[in-house]
């Protein structure tokens, strides 16, 4: 109830358990999950882990009344990007999903301090340097793309050509439905074609494919 009072969150669907979570999210590719963590079933850590792994373009934000650390780490190793209690207000919990939305984590300020204070304690050893980069093979030459269309653009163009739907597309390239729509909307601009059969077309003319 709170969340469909919010501004720009619309709730499609809600479930009592994990694996109809899992089953809510194949059906309709959310952008956000609000998670809780005790459910029969399936439980929110391994809710979170299979919709990460099935469903990249959907991220998770938890709220429980659970805080202690093996629930928090637990679910931020799954991949979970945001982590709030259940006393929460509204305006925090929208901050969290809009933060996850735009590809920031969406954590409480305690949680924060409480990540802080784990790598701060002692026997908490430090990591490793990274190894030295390969060298970077030299790059691919690339055509120019036609009507000023970016790569990006061209990829969804291509993807569209293969018969992909918004969200398989969104899926593949690990975005929102929404940012799909943004890219759609201009590269259908950029190149005057009114509809997906026009595009295909225009990718087929074009050259425009997968892996081109």
């Amino acid at each position: 109830m709170l969340l469909g009072l919010l501004p720009g969150i619309t709730v499609v669907g809600s479930a009592p358990d994990g694996e109809e979570a899992l089953r809510l999210v194949a059906e309709h590719a959310p952008d956000v999950v609000l998670m809780d963590l005790r459910m029969p079933r399936c439980d929110g850590v391994e809710a979170t882990r299979r919709i990460r792994a099935g469903h990249p373009g959907t991220e998770v934000v938890v709220l429980t009344t659970y805080a202690d650390d093996d629930s928090l780490f637990s679910a931020l190793q799954a991949g979970a990007r945001g982590f709030l209690t259940k006393d929460a207000g509204a305006e925090e919990i929208a901050r969290a999903v809009a933060d996850v939305r735009s590809g920031a984590a969406g954590l409480s300020p305690q949680v924060q301090l409480r990540l802080l204070e784990r790598l701060s304690e002692p026997g908490q050893a430090a990591p490793e340097p990274a190894p030295a980069p390969a060298p970077a093979p030299a790059p691919v030459q690339r055509p120019p793309l036609p009507d000023g269309l970016t790569q990006r653009e061209a990829e969804v163009l291509a993807l569209i050509a293969a018969g992909l739907s918004n969200a398989e597309i969104a899926g593949r390239l690990f975005v929102s439905p929404a940012t799909v729509k943004t890219h759609i909307n201009n590269l259908f601009a950029k190149t005057a074609v009114r509809d997906r059969a026009q595009a295909v077309a225009y990718a087929f003319r074009h050259g425009i494919s997968e892996g081109s």
